[in-house]
């Protein structure tokens, strides 16, 4: 049979090798699409499976169902490994059954990744305030609050700092507690329905001013609002602003009659305010019945206590046992002054009445810690000495 030249089948292969070559990589490109595809479509599947345990694990958070959520955002982590939002939810999981170390383990790892995370120093405050490691929980704390929340969580900031000054409160970080709490209220809104809460805080705080200015805001909104009522009068009354308290307190009694602790403020308050010798726009024969009232006053009390009898004469009164100290010499001073401590001797030598007001006022301050608790007239002076001391 006659064949060619060879370089002629050398012609065909060399025109045909652009073909082949186009087809095998055309084939390629189909290959690397379709592994393309069939990965995107089982990440797909995987991403799928993932956000369907999420959600499980999502609702059983939210019900509560900690061990549930636990097995639910473990699974959810098989099919997205290292999705830190799965890992936060299931840290929060652990921390609902209690499993605080390896809740920890999750929540450290998160913090290495992502510092400014706020729910993960949230989280991880919470957890050293239950280990009583104040120090790291006050440092994530802080850094939860001055991390950027997602949208539409702002409102958890504010709440992040109150918890803050919570564990301050508990653990008597008083002055702390003033700080975050001016802090806070800085950034309340005029007509925000937390004025009354923050107020409280600073009662507990004992931060009274502020806690005033907070009360008074709650009224401007709702004149009625009782709680707010309550905690004006009982700022006021630690201010030692009687007739403000008064006014707080009779509004507060009205709107609930119930509130026995308003009640007994109330009370306290009004005494003051009627016994009072220093009270202006009384006359002095007003002033003086009331001297003569409070002495007499000062001396049941220390009967009271145990060092005086009265109708005592001072040297009955100098036989009284001397280990009760500085009540033996209140005593005797009482004794020795009863004689002159009258409506007509106050009149004849007006210059006894700081004398017998003197004494009172070292009675009950002696009386306080020593002799249990006062009744409503001699509580009510002990608030007057307060009042006036320095004067």
């Amino acid at each position: 049979m006659f064949r060619g030249p060879k370089w002629l089948d050398v012609s065909q292969y060399v025109s045909r090798e652009p073909v082949i070559l186009a087809l095998l990589t055309g084939l390629a490109f189909i290959s690397v699409l379709a592994v393309a595809g069939l990965a995107k479509i089982y990440n797909a599947q995987q991403d799928a499976l993932a956000d369907r345990w999420a959600g499980r694990g999502v609702a059983d958070l939210a019900a509560k169902s900690y061990p549930a959520a636990v097995t639910d955002f473990r699974t959810a982590l098989l099919y997205s490994r290292d999705n830190p939002g799965y890992e936060l939810n299931l840290a929060e999981a652990l921390l609902g059954e209690n499993r605080t170390d390896e809740a920890s383990a999750y929540l450290v790892n998160l913090w290495d990744r992502e510092p400014e995370n706020a729910r993960v120093n949230l989280e991880l405050a919470r957890i050293a305030a239950s280990k009583r490691q104040i120090e790291k929980a006050l440092r994530y704390y802080h850094n939860a609050i001055y991390s950027v929340w997602p949208a539409g969580q702002e409102i958890e900031r504010q709440n992040t700092r109150i918890e803050l000054i919570d564990l301050l409160l508990r653990i008597n970080y008083k002055a702390q507690a003033q700080s975050e709490l001016i802090a806070l209220a800085a950034n309340l809104e005029p007509d925000s329905d937390q004025h009354t809460h923050v107020g409280t805080l600073f009662v507990q705080a004992q931060a009274y001013e502020p806690a005033l200015e907070q009360f008074r805001m709650s009224l401007r909104r709702d004149r009625r609002d009782q709680a707010a009522l309550a905690g004006a009068g009982l700022a006021a009354f630690e201010l030692q602003r009687y007739p403000l308290a008064e006014r707080y307190l009779t509004e507060a009694v009205a709107v609930n009659p119930n509130d026995a602790a308003s009640v007994a403020r109330l009370k306290t308050a009004q005494l003051v305010l009627r016994i009072d010798p220093f009270r202006q726009g009384i006359s002095m024969a007003q002033r003086n019945r009331d001297v003569v009232d409070a002495f007499s006053a000062a001396g049941q009390r220390l009967t009271n206590c145990g060092v005086l009898s009265m109708g005592s004469t001072a040297q009955n009164a100098a036989q009284k046992p001397a280990a009760v100290g500085p009540l033996q010499d209140l005593a005797q001073q009482w004794t020795k002054l009863k004689p002159q401590i009258s409506e007509s001797g106050l009149r004849r030598n007006p210059d006894l009445m700081n004398a017998a007001m003197n004494l009172v006022f070292s009675v009950e301050h002696e009386t306080t810690d020593t002799c249990g608790l006062p009744d409503d007239t001699n509580m009510a002076l002990a608030l007057i000495a307060k009042l006036h001391e320095g004067n």
